[in-house]
């Protein structure tokens, strides 16, 4: 039981560093196709940028099915749904309020967390972004600076 813990919460913790990586060179990069539905302002409840959990939930799924006897890659999917599911939860709910979720952090982590993806959105197009984790949040004056000395200009939201 403990090495499945260890591999579930290693899981979690790996996705967010593969997360950051497909973010920054994949949706920011040859996938800004899809990714950029998220940057743009919609009244859609969809976005073509979904596709991308769509395959990772497939792929977590493979992982789940066809695993022999709940082995390491069993509990692999399940830290992949486990963070898929935090990403809907902070990300789609908390920062983008997509679905009925209406806290608004004062203070803190979750608070530096929305700031971090607001200064993402700050930039119009897909380069000189900041700020590519889902549920990392780096601190927003360090941001702030990096936008700065990148020359993007803050939008008025990024700026809270």
């Amino acid at each position: 039981m403990l090495l499945n813990t260890t591999i579930l919460v290693s899981t979690v913790l790996v996705m967010e560093a593969v997360a950051w990586a497909i973010h920054k060179y994949v949706m920011h990069g040859p996938g800004w196709g899809w990714h950029r539905s998220h940057h743009v302002e919609h009244d859609e409840v969809l976005e073509k940028n979904d596709l991308y959990a769509v395959i990772f939930a497939g792929l977590a799924l493979l992982l789940i099915v066809f695993s022999p006897g709940r082995g390491p890659l069993y509990w692999v999917g399940i830290g992949m749904t486990v963070y898929g599911f935090l990403y809907f939860v902070v990300h789609d709910g908390l920062v983008h309020q997509r679905w009925p979720f209406r806290y608004v952090p004062r203070n803190g982590y979750l608070k530096r967390l929305v700031q971090a993806h607001r200064l993402h959105h700050a930039v119009d197009g897909r380069d000189g972004c900041v700020s590519f984790g889902f549920l990392y949040a780096p601190p927003v004056r360090r941001l702030k600076e990096d936008l700065r000395r990148g020359g993007a200009p803050l939008s008025r939201d990024a700026e809270t």
